[in-house]
């Protein structure tokens, strides 16, 4: 069952090389952090970078392959969410659905972003 997502909520992309973070706005809060929205796609303010893209689509990959003469020359990720976030939903936050575990979004670079942790955290006693 797809759990609503939090800032800290861990990310990955298929082209990145590493795993970014989520970061909520809202002023819902959710264990003590802010919950995100299918709306919350602003790249280094929702969306952390996935540590280093290989993807040609992404020009500074492009552009630095090119010099490697065709070799592949990963660079760091630049997030560019296309759209919104797309998943089953959890209950309505500010009038917008929850983004929940289950969400992936599209990146204009050729990637899909999803998601490996929700960010919320139990405490035990």
């Amino acid at each position: 069952m797809a759990k609503p997502v939090v800032t800290g909520g861990i990310i990955t992309c298929t082209n990145g090389l590493s795993a970014g973070q989520l970061v909520g706005t809202s002023s819902v809060m959710i264990g003590g952090a802010p919950a995100l929205t299918i709306k919350d796609t602003a790249a280094f303010v929702n969306v952390m970078p996935c540590g280093m893209c290989n993807s040609l689509a992404n020009p500074a990959v492009a552009s630095a392959t090119a010099a490697a003469l065709g070799v592949l020359t990963p660079q760091p990720c630049t997030p560019v969410p296309a759209g919104i976030w797309v998943c089953s939903g959890t209950p309505l936050i500010g009038g917008v659905s929850g983004l929940s575990t289950d969400g992936t979004l599209i990146c204009a670079y050729g990637g899909t972003i999803t998601i490996r942790d929700s960010g919320q955290r139990t405490v035990g006693y």
